[in-house]
Formats: structure tokens, sequence, C-alpha cells
């Protein structure tokens, strides 16, 4: 009993606090609420309602000039009989499961290099990030013409050494794998996050570990690969989340080959619910592919972090 009035003493103290504002906390309080409106209404219009109507419009057939038809479970039904659906959904696993820890070993070799005492640190570093800052569709447009199989600088660069370079954008073997290529010229940002990690590196360990005879290999494997995972599953997570929402070099390659050629190799999931949602306007199907995505995105993300707990070191 007691401990009932105890508690009913600091509630209404409490409730007598809050009647006690004065009035410019109250003021203060406020202009604090009108400040947030803006960000609150924007998040409320942009992110939530988008997101509640997609999920209701994923449940049913949806045109701009008809009325809602509730279908149920239909769109996502649909899915495993739609051969296009599966297609781009393979093609974007295979650069999941490829590209991202290519971009993550090449970032990091890169980021070693530009971490050695040279001369002309700075000028080099700047020349790697470079390609990051430049506009998505002008960086695959220069691609596309490094990689024109008749007069492209690549081929032209092979036919040199005496290799028959290959119809790169044209040919379904080839055409992801140039795309990965593509995707490495711009990892500048990627670059740099593993830059500032190895420049966290303990000094004295490095150090430690050389007086005691390990060499450039031992001290890289031991001390800086382990010191920097923490950085890389941050660089994994993101890739793997990029790379499943890949679509800005695949569009601007569809409008210059063709959705999806050569032979939907190059039919990535967000071009293929793209083309569903603003060409078809199918839009409760693309909704329910969008869904699927999220779904999948997350599931990977939580096995991630389920397992990073094996290969990644926290300081202290």
């Amino acid at each position: 009993m007691a401990e009932l009035l105890e508690i009913k003493d600091l509630t209404k103290k409490k409730w007598d606090f809050k009647a006690k504002w004065s009035r410019r906390t109250r003021q203060n309080f406020w202009i604090g609420v009108l400040f947030l409106a803006p960000w609150f209404i924007g998040f409320i219009l942009f992110t939530f309602y988008p997101l509640a109507a997609s999920f209701v419009y994923s449940f049913s057939e949806y045109h701009s000039r008809k009325p809602l038809i509730w279908v149920g479970l239909e769109n996502y039904q649909t899915m495993f009989t739609d051969k296009l659906f599966w297609t781009s959904l393979w093609n974007t696993l295979y650069m999941v499961i490829f590209a991202v820890p290519i971009t993550l070993l090449t970032s990091f070799l890169c980021a070693v290099l530009l971490n050695l005492k040279v001369t002309g640190q700075s000028i080099y570093r700047v020349i790697y990030f470079l390609p990051s800052i430049v506009p998505t569709v002008a960086s695959t447009l220069l691609w596309l013409w490094i990689l024109n199989p008749q007069a492209g600088v690549m081929n032209t660069l092979l036919g040199h050494l005496g290799i028959n370079g290959p119809n790169w954008l044209s040919d379904p073997t080839w055409s992801k794998p140039s795309l990965i290529l593509l995707g490495t010229w711009g990892m500048g940002s990627t670059i740099v996050i593993y830059l500032s990690g190895l420049q966290d590196v303990p000094v004295s360990l490095l150090e430690a570990a050389e007086l005691d005879g390990a060499n450039w290999w031992q001290r890289l494997r031991y001390i800086t690969i382990p010191m920097v995972s923490p950085i890389t599953l941050f660089n994994l997570i993101t890739g793997m989340i990029f790379m499943f929402q890949y679509f800005a070099q695949a569009y601007v390659f569809r409008g210059t080959q063709g959705l999806g050629s050569p032979l939907n190799s190059t039919l990535f999931y967000s071009v293929y619910l793209f083309q569903t949602g603003f060409q078809y306007l199918k839009i409760g199907y693309a909704s329910a592919m969008a869904w699927v995505l999220f779904i999948i995105i997350l599931v990977c993300t939580i096995l991630m972090l389920k397992v990073s707990d094996r290969f990644t070191y926290y300081a202290g």
C-alpha cells in the first residue's frame, strides 16, 4: 500500500512539474515543435504515406484512372510464374555475389596503397576519388564508348597485345562483368572510407609487430585487416543494399541498347520494377515487387549482422 502511495505521489509531482512550466519554457517548447514541423510533414508526405500506400497497392490492382481493386495475394503469386521476375532477380544476385566482394577488395588494396607515405600522396588520392563524383549517366556513356567492340579504347589496347577483345555489352557472357568493371572505376567513396579506417590503426601495434620480425604481409593480415573489419562490415552491408537496387547504369544501358539486352542479361530487379510500374502501369504488381525486395534486403542485412561477430573486431 505504501508503495502505491509513493508511485501516486511521484506521478502527481511529474504532472505538477508540467503544469508549472514557465511561460518561456512553453514558448521554447512550441518553437522547437515549429522547427520540427517541416521535417515531420515531409516525413509523413514523402516517406510514411508512400510506404503505406505501396503496401496497400501490393494487395490490389491499381491504375491512376481506375478505382482500386483488391486482389489479395494475387500479385505475389504471379511472381512465381513470371520468368522475367526470376531473371531479374538472378541478374541482381549475380551483381551482389560478384560485384560487391570485388569492389571491396579493390577498394581496400587501393586504400592501402594511398596510405603509403610517398611524394604526391594527396594528388594520387584526388585522382582515385575523381571518378566517383562524375555523374552516373556521363560515366556510363563514357564506358559504353570505352567498351565499344569496334572502336572502343579497351579492345584497341587488347588488339595491340594480340588479344581479340570480346563484344563487351552485346555478349550475355560479358555484359554483367563489364558493368562490374564500370562500378569498380567509381569506387572512390569506398576507398575514402577505408582510408580513414587505415589511418586509425594504432601505429604502436604496427611498430611492435615490425620489431618482432613481422613482415609487411603479416602486419597487414594480422593487424591492419582485423582493425578495419568494422569498416569492411559497413561497406559490405551498404554495398549489398546498393547493388540490390542497382538501376542507373543498367537503365542508361537500356536506353542505348534496348531494355534488358542482350538476352535480358542486364535486366536487373530495379529496372524490371520500373518497367512494370511506370511503363506497363502495373502499380500493384510493382509495389509487390518493391516489398519483396525490401524483405530480401532486410533478411540479408540481418544475416550479415548475425555472422559479423566471427570476422569483426571492435577495439575496446
